[in-house]
């Protein structure tokens, strides 16, 4: 089959003439620009060697973190506890929010190429057959024609204005957008994870100085009851005993509920088998001291563009801006293109005849003049949407900067807390030591030595909680942080935190 070259030229090189009709893209990245310091302390300890500061006091950017953001992605491994990897990695892979977002990013991948598929001719192929006599059925003498045709049919809608184009656009941005929410929800799952595994821990530490207690409880309270069989001791005293033994158990019984159902969430998080996650933290070794987020540099310029969430929003910024194209596009005239080539047999009376037949056209200009309101009102609904979209992203930055300050507050706080807590434990220690030395030589009196185990079990407590609320502040430090992840292709340009009008460049 010969196709005809004059069309085809023609077409091409129109297409070429008209894509100089195109309208320039929005600008294509949104980078980020947020103050060079943090109104917040820095962490202390071993993570970051740098002096304290207190609570409202500027501190320089180039001071808290030298090395490299990608340390942040190897954090979970650098706290050399592999059952907390493995519940994360597993938890990671069930999650639901992990799925939706890989489900999301599959979506706006088919709905990336469906717009991509816009810019492109149709081509099908089309054949049809068919038996006609065209005189009245009482004639017999006129034949029966049997005619059929098989050919391809093309369509081109020329995107004269870019709005097919700005589409694509939009929707290339929030396939990005969809990446970086996936790590987000990894992050969030991962920090989600650490917090009940650390809680977790934390309350096994408690349970075993409950069990402590209780014991030593128990054990004063019997010794009591052989006194006063004796005679040596009043019955009211041996009731204290007893009483504060109950209470020991109590506490025991009850920590352990806590620690029970801790590790319910952790199996409903990892989808772990219960049996095999409990022989996992039976064989795990007792945790190591918390190691710090270090190589962090000029955390306050790349903290905001590291962030999933915020890279997220600047690219949904980016697609209302290209979707603002669009709808002004779709207020412009249209020019469409069609084809066919085809070859054609038919018969009759026994006569077959064959040929072939091409058209080109019509080349088609569709001018709009009157819909009622519908295109303005896509229009203005579209500028709306980036209004919103810009609201957000202003918001996400905001919020990224309360995260890590908050973080930080908490860490120089927890910090602070450390050695005085250390200190009022040991202090209580040694106390109840002396009020029990004098309490077996008679000296002191049962509730002098009670009121003594109980401020001892309180000052315990608060050292593993405080231990435990450490852990978190990192945790939520490495979550403000954006868990390691960046773009790609980081946005070039910087864009200051209020968004100037020649982002706006569509309006009137």
């Amino acid at each position: 089959m010969t196709f005809p070259v004059f069309p085809l030229a023609f077409s091409t090189a129109l297409a070429a003439v008209l894509a100089g009709c195109t309208v320039i893209a929005p600008p294509p990245g949104i980078s980020l620009a947020v103050q060079p310091v943090w109104y917040a302390p820095l962490p202390a300890g071993n993570a970051v060697n740098t002096p304290k500061a207190p609570t409202g006091i500027t501190v320089s950017n180039n001071l808290p973190h030298q090395g490299s953001l990608s340390n942040l992605t190897q954090w979970w491994r650098q706290q050399h506890d592999n059952l907390l990897v493995e519940l994360i990695e597993a938890a990671q892979t069930v999650n639901p929010d992990v799925i939706t977002a890989r489900s999301n990013i599959l979506q706006a991948q088919a709905t990336r190429a469906s717009s991509e598929a816009a810019l492109l001719p149709t081509l099908d192929a089309v054949s049809n057959i068919s038996r006609s006599k065209s005189a009245p059925f009482n004639r017999t003498a006129i034949p029966i024609t049997t005619a059929a045709q098989v050919g391809l049919q093309t369509s081109w809608e020329l995107d004269l204005f870019g709005a097919n184009q700005a589409s694509l656009a939009a929707d290339s941005e929030r396939l990005e957008g969809a990446q970086a929410l996936w790590h987000q929800a990894r992050v969030s799952v991962a920090a989600e994870v650490a917090n009940q595994y650390y809680t977790l821990r934390a309350c096994t530490e408690l349970l075993a100085v409950a069990r402590s207690d209780a014991l030593s409880r128990s054990e004063t309270a019997r010794l009591n009851g052989l006194s006063a069989g004796a005679g040596f001791t009043a019955p009211s005293i041996a009731a204290l005993a007893r009483a504060s033994a109950a209470e020991g158990r109590s506490r025991v019984t009850q920590q352990s509920t806590q620690c029970q159902v801790n590790i319910k969430t952790l199996v409903a998080l990892t989808a772990i088998p219960e049996p095999e996650l409990r022989e996992k933290l039976a064989q795990s070794p007792a945790m190591q001291a918390q190691q710090g987020i270090a190589g962090i540099s000029s955390v306050p310029a790349e903290v905001v563009g590291q962030r999933p969430d915020v890279y997220n929003a600047s690219r949904a910024l980016a697609a209302a801006s290209f979707e603002v194209r669009s709808a002004r596009a779709q207020r412009y005239p249209r020019l469409s293109i069609t084809g066919n080539i085809a070859t054609n047999r038919s018969r009759a009376r026994g006569l077959n005849q064959g040929y072939d037949t091409w058209s080109f056209g019509p080349l088609a200009l569709t001018v709009p003049l009157f819909d009622g309101g519908a295109s303005e009102g896509n229009l203005e609904a579209a500028k709306a949407r980036y209004e919103e979209a810009a609201g957000k992203y202003r918001g996400s930055v905001r919020q990224a900067v309360r995260e890590v300050e908050e973080a930080l507050v908490n860490l120089q706080g927890y910090a602070d807390r450390d050695s005085d807590t250390l200190a009022a434990a040991e202090g209580y220690r040694a106390s109840f030591a002396g009020t029990e030395a004098r309490y077996k030589a008679g000296l002191a009196s049962l509730v002098e030595l009670e009121d003594a185990r109980r401020t001892l079990l309180s000052a315990q407590s608060e050292v593993i909680s405080l231990e435990r609320d450490q852990r978190s502040a990192w945790v939520a430090l490495y979550r403000a942080l954006g868990g390691g992840w960046t773009p790609a292709e980081p946005p070039a340009e910087p864009m200051a935190f209020d968004i100037p009008k020649s982002l706006m460049p569509f309006w009137p």
